[in-house]
């Protein structure tokens, strides 16, 4: 249960605008992302929404999920990145996913947190 929950809110992505717009491209990076990262993607979908349109999209990963929200109207992206850490430490992965999207978005002004989460220990 243990794991990393990373999140950003980008703005003023200087990325193409067909990027925060099409579901396909943005599906395209999300993977190559999570397979550079080293994570193990097991499904996913992304939907784009009327004009101006942007896209929800996610990826459920054998280790969480990677969830990605655009609005192209505004240049803004949000990303979600959760992994859990049972067999292993997976918060490079976690660190490596956020950095290599938040490069290809390219934002002006990008505002991180960082939460470990389900610390057992910290129950006691």
């Amino acid at each position: 249960m243990r794991g990393l929950h990373l999140t950003a809110d980008l703005h003023g992505c200087a990325a193409a605008s067909a990027l925060l717009s099409d579901a396909e491209r943005l599906r395209a990076l999300a993977l190559r992302a999570v397979g550079a990262a080293g994570l193990a993607p097991v499904g996913e979908l992304f939907h784009r929404f009327g004009a101006p349109g942007g896209v929800t999209g996610m990826v459920l990963l054998a280790e969480s999920h990677l969830a990605l929200h655009t609005w192209p109207e505004l240049a803004a992206v949000t990303l979600d990145v959760y992994v859990c850490n049972r067999d292993a430490d997976n918060s490079a992965a976690a660190e490596a996913l956020l950095a290599a999207l938040e490069a290809a978005f390219a934002p002006a002004h990008s505002e991180r947190r960082r939460l470990v989460r389900g610390d057992v220990a910290a129950r006691d």
